[in-house]
């Protein structure tokens, strides 16, 4: 069937106060067709403790949805799913797929229209033929509630779809994301089969083309360049802007006595390229804890920053009552979660501390900074009183409250 055709079918379906300043520290991926996609632009209607008593003190701090598509080609093996659908093809991917992405700006909808696929690879050799369908994730977000599908074809290697696939997302979340389409084989008895695919990089996407395009299959690539995708990197955790200092102060509780202490403040900034959860742009916030008091007390939050993979904070939070000797014991541990009314979703974090396995003379697992974040440590430790900054990949970690004492 012809792109034109089944845009015709389609047409008949359907009708629509700040802390002082810190101190520094589409391609031509084989496009064989371009037929102008009306229906599909108008298209809009609704879818389918290792706790101690060190003499810490909270002060408390002052604060002063969806996915997307682009036209760069880099393949993710790893994209599946599930166990079904992972296997390695015993037969050389060839064919195309033919789809129309289009942003529907009144309903908040990315919408793929997935047209045909021609001259798929033989998947089942008893009937030489394949049972295919497509299906499409919004990445980085690999999760089965990103993932869209369509229907399967039974016994044919040019199946003919005309489905369209929808995602809500605002247009900023889609531009930081990228389309993989990829089709498969089903297999009802065994692992389903690789045939091809092909990723758009949506960051670069012209969203005023909505034409249906034909593009190529690709096989998967073992190994890609860490730098290939934007979401590729720093494990796909984002970034965080952190400025640290420790202001030294006296106090006097005997007459006789004077005890050295003072107070690490911790000024979360920002985030940057925080990934998606569940399919849709993160509610972020960031908690601080200081190790090793895990108790709830002790915790710290920012605001909630609704709907941004971006968010600024600009927070600072204040803890007191440290000796110099527990700066080179403690850790501070910073999160970002995704806020949810019923349960919180870790995205990823920090850990700001020396890295040397232990506290107190314990080993801990805990005390486990890489060494970016030992280095900053470092830094203000070496630097009383001045701000100490840096921007820092998050990566995943294991609470320190679930960890084995």
């Amino acid at each position: 069937m012809s792109s034109s055709q089944s845009l015709e079918n389609l047409s008949s379906q359907t009708s629509g106060s700040l802390p002082p300043a810190a101190s520094p520290r589409p391609s031509s991926e084989q496009r064989r067709g371009s037929v102008s996609l009306t229906a599909l632009q108008n298209h809009q209607t609704d879818r389918d403790s290792f706790e101690t008593n060190l003499g810490w003190r909270r002060i408390t701090g002052s604060s002063t949805s969806h996915l997307s598509l682009s036209s760069g080609m880099a393949s993710m093996s790893s994209v599946g799913g599930s166990t079904s659908s992972i296997c390695p093809a015993h037969f050389e991917v060839q064919g195309s797929i033919q789809f129309a992405v289009n942003y529907i700006q009144k309903s908040g909808e990315f919408h793929i229209f997935v047209v045909h696929c021609r001259d798929l690879a033989v998947a089942d050799n008893k009937k030489n033929s394949s049972d295919p369908y497509v299906k499409c994730y919004l990445l980085p977000d690999k999760t089965k509630l990103g993932k869209r599908k369509t229907a399967v074809k039974n016994k044919t290697l040019n199946p003919t779809y005309n489905e369209i696939l929808r995602y809500n997302i605002i247009m900023g979340g889609l531009k930081t994301q990228s389309l993989n389409m990829s089709v498969w084989h089903n297999n009802t008895f065994g692992r389903n089969s690789f045939l091809g695919e092909v990723d758009l990089d949506l960051s670069e996407w012209d969203f005023s083309n909505t034409h249906i395009n034909e593009y190529a299959l690709k096989a998967r690539v073992s190994a890609q360049s860490p730098a290939s995708l934007p979401w590729q990197q720093a494990d796909s955790r984002g970034q965080m802007r952190v400025a640290l200092r420790f202001l030294p102060q006296t106090s006097h509780r005997k007459r006789t006595s004077r005890m050295e202490t003072g107070e690490v403040q911790i000024w979360v900034k920002d985030c940057k390229n925080l990934p998606p959860v569940r399919g849709v742009i993160i509610d972020p916030f960031v908690k601080c804890t200081v190790l090793p008091d895990t108790s709830q007390k002790i915790s710290q939050k920012t605001r909630v920053v609704k709907r941004t993979a971006n968010p600024m904070f600009n927070h600072t939070m204040v803890y007191d009552g440290f000796r110099p000797e527990d700066l080179r014991e403690a850790c501070v541990e910073i999160t970002v979660w995704d806020h949810d009314r019923l349960n919180n979703h870790h995205i990823g974090g920090l850990r700001l501390g020396l890295g040397t396995g232990k506290s107190y003379g314990t080993e801990v697992l805990w005390m486990d900074s890489t060494p970016e974040e030992a280095d900053v440590w470092q830094r203000m430790l070496q630097c009383d009183g001045e701000w100490v900054e840096d921007v820092l990949s998050l990566r995943k970690l294991v609470m320190a409250k679930s960890m084995s004492k």
